[in-house]
């Protein structure tokens, strides 16, 4: 099995032949983030590095989207496969582990719903009509899942004023907590609640706060929404992560290539609280988008399309 890369490098750096060819991994990996062009010789030179790694377990680690040290660890993957990250299409491995594999937060979700449907008070009254609703009354009797929604609702709907503005990079972080450490069980019911009328569809769509996560006061061009995904180890990982979960093929029955939508709408959640934040695009449907247009993209329009396609008309998603 892939060790973990926090490991995996500890165990290279007490290797001299290891650590030499780890340090020269992480000058390439400096030269792509300040976007300086690399002459053909250190080119070739970094590719080597990669390839002298052989069957290192660096090669090989991988994250775990629940770790404390998410962003080192992620550091740590793209340092060694800094080759792999030269365009969207390029992001072909995801750098966690796969879900199957990870040990999964156990909560009795559906002793605390039992409590709900037990309970005739008013402020239950709603619920069956509203399984949003339903979803939220039941968050609010776990601990960790109120404390963690009500961090970010608190973050993310400061500065709503006219004139005021929001501090989004707070709210992603708060999002992300949300979706991280709270159990799937609450979180995919909240977020994917299945609505019959335009109230519960209303709430469903502002389950992120939209109007500081998701929304800008103009549509910026999707290459500059993937530009600042690429520049964030944790939203390259969560792209390449839906990239691979993701992956629409016509072919298929399931229209999707690895046939399994549970690991596509975990990478999903994944992409909340990220440069590249998906939402609802209306309380009407359960279509889904980016916030960003692909007018004006010159001889890029086919790239920006197909960046805006693999939320808006993706047959896995």
């Amino acid at each position: 099995p892939s060790s973990d890369c926090v490991m995996a490098e500890q165990l290279c750096l007490s290797d001299s032949t290891c650590n030499a060819t780890y340090r020269t991994l992480e000058n390439c990996a400096l030269a792509k983030t300040r976007l300086l062009s690399l002459d053909h010789d250190s080119r070739v030179r970094c590719l080597n590095a990669e390839l002298d790694l052989g069957n290192s377990s660096l090669l090989h680690c991988k994250c775990h989207r629940r770790m404390k040290r998410q962003e080192h660890c992620l550091r740590i993957f793209w340092t060694v496969h800094s080759s792999m990250t030269d365009g969207y299409f390029n992001l072909e491995t995801s750098p966690y582990e796969n879900p199957a594999n990870e040990e999964h937060w156990k909560t009795d979700y559906n002793k605390l719903a039992a409590l709900v449907s037990g309970k005739n008070c008013s402020q239950f009254a709603g619920d069956a009509t509203n399984p949003c609703l339903r979803a939220t009354h039941i968050c609010n009797l776990s601990k960790k899942c109120f404390r963690l929604r009500t961090d970010y609702a608190s973050i993310c709907t400061k500065g709503a004023g006219s004139e005021d503005v929001c501090d989004r990079r707070r709210c992603h972080r708060g999002l992300r907590n949300f979706f991280e450490k709270v159990p799937e069980d609450f979180t995919k019911r909240i977020l994917f609640c299945p609505c019959q009328d335009e109230f519960c569809g209303e709430r469903r769509r502002k389950t992120i706060v939209p109007d500081c996560s998701f929304q800008y006061n103009t549509k910026p061009n999707c290459l500059w929404l993937l530009d600042s995904c690429l520049e964030d180890h944790i939203c390259k990982s969560r792209l390449a992560d839906f990239q691979q979960n993701c992956q629409p093929v016509d072919m298929s029955p399931y229209g999707c290539s690895l046939h399994n939508h549970a690991a596509c709408l975990q990478a999903y959640m994944g992409m909340i609280g990220t440069p590249m934040t998906p939402n609802y695009i209306s309380n009407s449907s359960v279509e889904v988008s980016l916030w960003c247009t692909c007018e004006n993209s010159g001889n890029q329009k086919e790239k920006c399309d197909q960046i805006l396609s693999m939320f808006e008309s993706n047959k896995c998603l």
